[in-house]
C-alpha cells in the first residue's frame, strides 16, 4: 500500500509538519503572470536549445522531422513549461522573487508537463525532463534562500496540472458520450510526470486547478503508481477549482463533494485555487474547513478577470481579504494564483503573520 511506503525525504517531511503546526505557511503566486512580463516571442520560447527544432538534440531528417520522430514544425510560443529547458534562468528568478517576498513554498513550472498537454506542441518526448528540471530549479532556489535563513525551511511543490482534456465531459456538444481521453491515459501520464518530479527533488506533489474530479482521481492513481515504483512517497496536496459563482467544479461537484471524492488519498492538504477571487472563494473554503481532516489551502486569483483578461485586485485588497480568512481560523497554507505577483505574496504574508493556523479535527484511523 502506498500509504505504508517510507518518505522519500523524511527530514524535509518532518520540517514541513513542524512548520505547519506552528504557523500559516505562504505559497507563491502566479508563474504565468511573471512570465508574461518578459514578452517572449517564438524565438524567445525556443532559446538556443530549440532554435532549430523541437528536440534540441537530434538532427533534422530530409523530411523536416527529427530523427526520433518528433515533429519540428510546431509553434512553441505559449508553452511556458518549456522555459525550464530553454531559459532556466528566467524560471529560477521567478522562484527567487517569490521566496524573497516571503514564500515558504514555490511551485514547479510544470503545470502542463504531462504527455497529454505537451501533445499540443509535439513535445511528449520531453515530459520526464520537463518535470525533472522543473523540480531541480525550484529545489535549487529553495536551497539558495534557505542557506541564509535555515530557521525557515522552504519547500518545492511538484505541480501536476489538470491537463488540456477532461474525462467527464464531452468536447463535442453533438455527441455527449464522446471522450477524447480516458482514465488509463490520464493515470499513465500523471505517473510519468510524478517520476520526473521525484527525480528532480520535489518535496511535495500537488494536483492543482482541478475542474474535473475524475481527472483528479486518475492523477491520484498515477501518483500512487509512481510511488510504488519509486519505493517511497511524498506528501500530496490537492487543490480544486470552483469554476464560477454557482459554487461547483466544472464537472458539477460542490466543495464538500469534491473533498469526499479525494479524501481516500489522505492528502497533506486540500484547498481551492484559480477561477475566483478571494472574496468569492471564502464560503467554499469554509465548507472544506468544516469537513476535511487535513490542512486547508487557498490560492485565489487577484479578483475576477477584467474585460482585457487581466486582474485588477491590488496586493493590499487581496491581503485584507485573505487576512480575514486567517483570523477566522480557516487557513494553513495561503498564496495566489492568476494575476498575483511577489508584491501580492509579500502583502499576504504580512497580513497572516502571527495569526494562528486552522486547527485540524482528529483524523479517524482506518479500522
Amino acid at each position: 500500500m502506498t500509504n505504508n511506503l517510507p518518505w522519500l525525504h523524511p527530514e524535509r517531511v518532518e520540517k514541513l509538519h513542524s512548520a505547519l503546526a506552528q504557523r500559516i505557511m505562504i505559497l507563491d503566486g502566479a508563474m504565468g503572470t511573471m512570465l508574461q512580463a518578459h514578452h517572449l516571442d517564438e524565438a524567445g520560447y525556443r532559446g538556443m536549445r530549440f532554435a532549430q527544432g523541437c528536440d534540441g538534440r537530434h538532427a533534422h531528417t530530409h523530411a523536416g522531422e527529427h530523427a526520433n520522430g518528433a515533429g519540428c514544425q510546431h509553434d512553441l510560443k505559449g508553452d511556458n513549461d518549456l522555459l525550464s529547458l530553454s531559459h532556466p534562468e528566467i524560471i529560477h528568478n521567478v522562484h527567487r522573487a517569490y521566496l524573497d517576498a516571503g514564500a515558504d513554498f514555490v511551485e514547479t513550472n510544470t503545470f502542463n508537463s504531462t504527455s497529454i498537454s505537451q501533445a499540443d506542441y509535439a513535445l511528449q518526448h520531453l515530459v520526464r525532463e520537463l518535470n525533472r528540471e522543473g523540480a531541480k530549479l525550484a529545489r535549487e532556489a529553495c536551497d539558495a534562500v534557505e542557506a541564509n535563513t535555515p530557521e525557515q525551511p522552504r519547500f518545492a511543490i511538484g505541480v501536476l496540472g489538470p491537463t488540456s482534456r477532461t474525462a467527464s465531459i464531452s468536447p463535442d456538444v453533438n455527441n455527449p458520450g464522446f471522450r477524447n481521453v480516458d482514465f488509463d491515459e490520464l493515470e499513465a501520464a500523471y505517473a510519468d510526470a510524478t517520476h520526473g518530479l521525484a527525480e528532480g527533488g520535489a518535496d511535495i506533489v500537488m494536483v492543482e486547478t482541478i475542474f474535473d474530479t475524475l481527472n483528479a482521481k486518475a492523477a491520484l492513481a498515477g501518483i500512487a503508481r509512481a510511488f510504488d515504483e519509486l519505493g517511497g512517497r511524498l506528501p500530496i496536496m490537492i487543490s480544486g477549482t470552483i469554476t464560477d459563482r454557482s459554487g461547483r467544479t466544472l464537472s458539477g461537484q460542490t466543495a464538500e463533494a469534491f473533498w469526499y471524492s479525494v479524501a481516500h488519498a489522505r492528502p497533506l492538504s486540500v484547498g481551492l485555487n484559480c477561477a475566483l477571487g478571494a472574496k468569492d472563494l471564502r464560503e467554499h473554503i469554509e465548507a472544506l474547513s468544516r469537513v476535511a481532516d487535513c490542512f486547508i489551502s487557498a490560492h485565489p486569483n487577484a479578483g475576477l478577470p477584467n474585460a482585457f483578461g487581466g486582474y485588477d485586485e491590488t496586493p493590499e485588497e487581496m491581503a485584507a481579504t485573505l487576512g480575514e480568512f486567517a483570523h477566522a481560523g480557516l487557513l494553513n497554507i495561503v498564496g495566489g494564483c492568476c494575476g498575483t505577483t511577489p508584491a501580492h505574496i509579500a502583502a499576504i504574508a504580512a497580513a497572516v503573520r502571527d495569526t494562528a493556523p486552522h486547527t485540524l479535527p482528529a483524523r479517524a484511523e482506518a479500522a
